[in-house]
């Protein structure tokens, strides 16, 4: 079993301080969340070191509900996944190391297409994109249409690879547990006994199978480019028992029961879960921003979640040659061009605190790493916490982080957004309320090798190597929160103009890309982008460079649109 890194993981207590009773007293009204009803990937996150991706294609409906009735107690629960990660993180916290407690998961999610298969009122589901499907969709998220990224050339999801129905996905801490699930369930599908011990077909077929897992040391819960990933998760509201104390998300700040560690916004729980509130994209104020119950249209789906799967290749050698080239172009380092491109170190430390150079213990301090905003000057972390950092001021001009990094394309926090109304702080108050309702719960976990290139060494595989993300992400909305981003916000070169064109940015309106995930759909197949970023001359005065990559290096090669419903779905809606 290699290191874990769990993060945004519900811990078994917060911080506690003396003022620790005024945290329980706005939790009274959050909602007891149905934790024995719900998957357990949604809320609690697998976190594992092992993952495996099962697609099936139903071939038989009456046949794979028979199949699916023997499989759903193999289901995992949020309940279950969330008191495990409680003992294992209890357990690793108390010993100082990797303990021996170990779990495998299973969880499930169907397209609309394999909902249509089970069930009469699948198409009373209101998300126009979960209906249409991820590869009619492709376009509307600048993906190539004659290139590798092509749906007509993915490796799954794809309009010529076979239906994908079903998503199986198959987790663990070790890798021969994992294996030993995924034979299990493989046997199944062939031949299965159902409950009266007759031998039946599954009624489903393999379409697709891949396995991810967390890289090795030294780059152990990052992703391929080498950069540590899975850092800026929101924080979900709700009980997770009827008493106060027992949080999803516990708010490590008794001052500040609306966040759960420092930086970390606790949002309603229907973002991520039908059934429950949601955000309220109309409220003034972060604070106050209770909404409406969300619902995906059948009641059944109430406790179940989208999932969204995107399969992306990342060639690792282009990005780093990248890197390369532009910091000899700047007399630079690499991975401070990397910094300046992500908003990250490689260690996870935000360039809003540490500009110049990456601080590992910054990075690996949760109660520090994600603990800022863009528009405003942060207070010291209080001294209640691990460790006292440096506050940052406020980065309104994008100099430290620019507007086209990666983690401010895709989570502005308070920078003024088109959704913000209003004169001064009621503009940036806004402005967060909306973001917040564009947010995702991020699974992904790599797949493929290592590879041996370095930022400093840039070294390209002698024979093709398909390495990348399995991209996996939970909402209730995949309009509005995955679609979103990646139209509006990644993909989208004027965002967030409308933040830097209050700071006299040198006549510049345009911005860029996101320059990681963020494609550009030019005229004949154009895929060049531009990015615009700030640094400093040798007068300390800011200096933009326009910074020019005319190919990309995160590659679309597969996916789907997924609805995982509740336990109590599977039991009595589809089967």
């Amino acid at each position: 079993m290699t290191e874990q890194i769990i993060r945004e993981v519900p811990a078994p207590n917060p911080l506690a301080g003396p003022e620790e009773s005024v945290l329980y007293i706005p939790a009274l009204g959050e909602p007891i969340l149905r934790v024995n009803n719900i998957q357990g990937n949604i809320l609690g996150g697998f976190n594992k070191d092992y993952q495996t991706l099962l697609f099936l294609e139903i071939e038989n409906s009456n046949a794979f509900k028979e199949w699916l009735k023997t499989q759903i107690k193999f289901i995992a629960t949020a309940s279950e996944v969330i008191a495990f990660n409680r003992i294992f993180k209890s357990a690793r916290e108390r010993r100082g190391r990797e303990g021996t407690v170990k779990a495998t998961w299973v969880n499930i999610a169907f397209s609309f297409q394999g909902l249509k298969k089970l069930t009469q009122d699948a198409n009373n589901f209101t998300d126009e994109a979960f209906k249409a499907g991820l590869a009619a969709r492709a376009a509307e998220l600048n993906d190539p249409v004659d290139s590798e990224g092509k749906p007509t050339g993915w490796v799954v999801g794809g309009p010529d690879n076979g239906k994908v129905d079903v998503v199986l996905i198959v987790a663990s801490d070790e890798h021969t547990d994992l294996l030993e699930e995924v034979s299990r369930i493989l046997k199944s599908i062939v031949i299965f006994t159902d409950e009266k011990g007759h031998a039946k077909s599954s009624g489903a077929k393999i379409t697709f199978i891949e396995e991810g897992a967390n890289l090795p040391p030294p780059l152990t819960g990052h992703e391929h480019f080498g950069n540590l990933d899975g850092i800026s998760q929101p924080g979900i509201r709700g009980r997770v028992s009827d008493n106060p104390k027992d949080l999803l998300t516990p708010r490590q700040d008794p001052k500040n029961p609306n966040q759960g560690k420092p930086g970390q916004d606790v949002l309603w729980p229907g973002e991520f879960v039908f059934g429950y509130e949601g955000q309220n994209a109309d409220a003034q104020q972060l604070e106050n921003s209770r909404g409406a119950i969300t619902s995906a249209g059948p009641k059944w789906a109430d406790d179940g979640s989208y999932l969204v799967f995107r399969r992306l290749r990342q060639d690792v050698f282009k990005f780093h040659k990248f890197l390369n080239d532009t910091a000899a172009n700047l007399n630079a380092d690499p991975r401070k061009v990397s910094a300046k491109l992500i908003g990250r170190w490689p260690s996870g430390a935000p360039t809003v605190r540490t500009p110049e150079a990456d601080s590992p213990n910054l990075g690996n301090d949760d109660n520090a790493n994600n603990d800022f905003e863009f528009n405003g000057d942060d207070p010291a972390v209080n001294g209640f916490f691990k460790n006292d950092v440096v506050p940052p001021s406020k980065d309104a001009t994008g100099l430290r982080c620019p507007f086209i990094a990666h983690t401010r394309k895709t989570y502005p926090r308070n920078d003024k957004t088109p959704g913000g109304e209003g004169p001064g702080p009621k503009e940036i108050d806004r402005s967060e309320v909306t973001t917040q309702t564009h947010r995702l719960l991020r699974r992904g976990i790599p797949y493929g090798p290592v590879s041996a290139s370095t930022p400093d060494e840039p070294l390209q595989d002698p024979n093709f190597v398909d390495r990348g993300l399995h991209f996996l992400a939970y909402q209730t909305s995949i309009v509005d929160q995955f679609e979103f981003v990646t139209k509006f916000w990644s993909n989208n070169p004027d965002f967030s103009t409308e933040a830097a064109t209050d700071h006299e940015f040198e006549g510049q309106l345009t911005l860029g890309h996101d320059p990681i995930i963020g494609q550009n759909k030019g005229q004949n197949g154009d895929r060049t982008r531009k990015f615009f970023i700030h640094l400093e001359d040798n007068n300390s005065q800011p200096l933009t460079k326009e910074l020019t990559a005319p190919e990309d290096w995160v590659i679309p090669t597969g996916g789907g649109y997924f609805f995982a419903p509740s336990i109590s779905a599977l039991k009595n809606v589809l089967t």
